[in-house]
């Protein structure tokens, strides 16, 4: 009997596993183990699929950006990762975006292109399901913002 009860819980563990349960077909956790994915990973793979879209400027906000740029230039900070904010359970993700938008982009466009591609691009190499992409842009950039400063002294 105690072998009957113990074949009726492994079968009824299984029946639940591919309902919906861990074992649902996701690649992160299988038979043969699981795998974990770090934030740091999910935040780039975020921070490249947002730089690939048209009429992103740059992520993170402006002292942020700032502290970047120093971190980044003593090997300290990785640039992929800036304006990127995670959080990674073990099937699902949800994403933070500071976003610097060109000037006469329609933002809400942007932003709307932003988001597909963060999520095709999360689900797609990380394996994980985005439960919702927030997006904060913070910022416009004008053409010739990054033109150097013209000095007085030749």
């Amino acid at each position: 009997m105690a072998s009957e009860a113990t074949d009726q819980s492994r079968e009824a563990t299984e029946a639940a596993r591919t309902k919906g349960g861990q074992g649902n077909g996701s690649a992160l956790a299988s038979e043969r183990g699981r795998t974990a994915i770090d934030d740091a990973v999910v935040e780039k793979v975020a921070g490249m699929a947002a730089r690939e879209v048209p009429g992103v400027h740059e992520l993170g906000a402006g002292a942020e950006r700032a502290m970047g740029a120093v971190t980044q230039r003593v090997g300290i900070a990785d640039p992929r990762s800036q304006g990127v904010s995670v959080e990674v359970g073990e099937r699902q993700t949800a994403a933070d975006l500071t976003v610097v938008v060109e000037y006469g982009e329609p933002i809400p466009k942007v932003a709307q292109h932003v988001r597909e591609n963060v999520i095709r691009r999360i689900e797609g190499i990380c394996g994980l399901e985005v439960t919702e992409v927030n997006i904060a842009v913070n910022d416009l950039h004008f053409p010739g913002d990054d033109a150097p400063a013209e000095t007085r002294v030749e």
